[in-house]
């Protein structure tokens, strides 16, 4: 018995990764950036949590958060990280793994200038992951940041910004009839990208 085959066999994990990711865009009814980001404490305990991917290249693909975050926190003291875009009605899936870098300042500013108003206040609003005594309390200190900042300029906090993971492995994981799943992994080395299969 023999599996269909992958329309479009994956030779670049960078392409394989904007095709699959323009099909997610195109089906997809909501959020086909989501990703799970995956981070550990210098201990190995791990964390995950669904974040979106703002923007991707050759270099990377990035994130923005609170770096005073449980997440941004791990971060610091850990920069091994994993994502995993899983696209439920494509039957698709990639892993990503790679060490994350700090965005540059200009970058985190161009970003954070295209949020919505309300989205720049709440960045000085949250004490994100610290626990909250009630939600009057978030929204008391929403209305302290309009005050603050009274017309559109609100600038960026200093702990607030990106990261790009730099990857060294990919898998693209593609549902086939009777679980013979396909498998394809691509493992950064000296001489570029080595790729391979895995056993489903």
């Amino acid at each position: 018995m023999t599996t269909e085959s992958i329309s479009t066999p994956i030779t670049d994990p960078f392409d394989g990764f904007a095709l699959w990711f323009a099909d997610a865009v195109a089906c997809e009814p909501n959020d086909p950036n989501a990703m799970t980001v995956a981070t550990a404490t210098p201990e190995g305990v791990p964390a995950a949590r669904i974040l979106l991917m703002k923007d991707y290249d050759r270099r990377g693909f990035v994130f923005y958060t609170n770096k005073h975050s449980r997440k941004g926190d791990e971060l610091a003291a850990n920069r091994h990280v994993a994502l995993l875009f899983h696209w439920k009605s494509l039957l698709r899936q990639i892993r990503i793994e790679g060490v994350v870098e700090d965005v540059t300042d200009a970058e985190a500013d161009i970003y954070y200038n295209s949020r919505p108003r309300v989205s720049r206040l709440g960045a000085w609003a949250s004490s994100q992951s610290r626990p909250l005594p009630e939600r009057a309390e978030l929204e008391r200190r929403v209305a302290d940041a309009e005050q603050r900042f009274p017309d559109d300029i609100v600038p960026r906090p200093p702990y607030w910004s990106g990261y790009r993971l730099i990857p060294h492995y990919f898998e693209f994981w593609q549902d086939m009839p009777f679980r013979l799943h396909d498998r394809t992994i691509f493992t950064k080395s000296a001489d570029g990208w080595a790729s391979g299969k895995l056993f489903p």
